[in-house]
């Protein structure tokens, strides 16, 4: 081989190492800032469930001093831990104020309340009712679970 050739082969092997430790030095900065970007993300998830988790213990703490009605409450804690995606998690802990939400979380309120025939309300109320006077006493104690109620650390 010529030395020319040889020259040649050195300087494309040069340029192609130089090319190789350019892409992956962009390479590195981007996982790093993909990294870092993840990281802000989750600590803003993190955040929001902590917000989420201060609201559940509040409205448990204003079913308990009677600053909110049973069925009211319950309703609230569990869209909340709906919206967590903890209801799975959190029903074995609460059983009896999710026996309680799922009787009552699809009954209309407001102004689809008010458009339902008198008897149909009344049906639903008296379902209402009789939830909470079978389950209320039990359903006030997992409050005061839930008023201290701490996630468990994820991952």
């Amino acid at each position: 081989m010529s030395t020319a050739l040889i020259i040649i082969a050195i300087i494309v092997i040069i340029a192609l190492s130089a090319y190789a430790t350019t892409l992956l030095l962009k390479l590195k900065r981007q996982t790093a800032n993909n990294q870092r970007i993840l990281a802000e993300r989750q600590a803003v998830a993190n955040e929001h469930r902590q917000k989420v988790l201060t609201d559940i213990r509040y409205i448990a703490n204003a079913m308990l001093e009677d600053r909110c009605e049973l069925s009211e409450g319950v309703v609230r804690i569990g869209k909340l831990f709906d919206a967590l995606s903890m209801t799975e998690q959190v029903t074995p802990l609460f059983p009896q104020l999710f026996v309680h939400y799922h009787l009552i979380e699809s009954h209309p309120i407001m102004e689809a309340r008010k458009a339902l025939p008198k008897q149909q309300r009344m049906k639903l109320d008296f379902a209402r009712m009789r939830s909470e006077a079978d389950l209320g006493d039990a359903i006030l104690e997992e409050a005061k679970k839930i008023a201290e109620f701490e996630q468990a650390p994820t991952h």
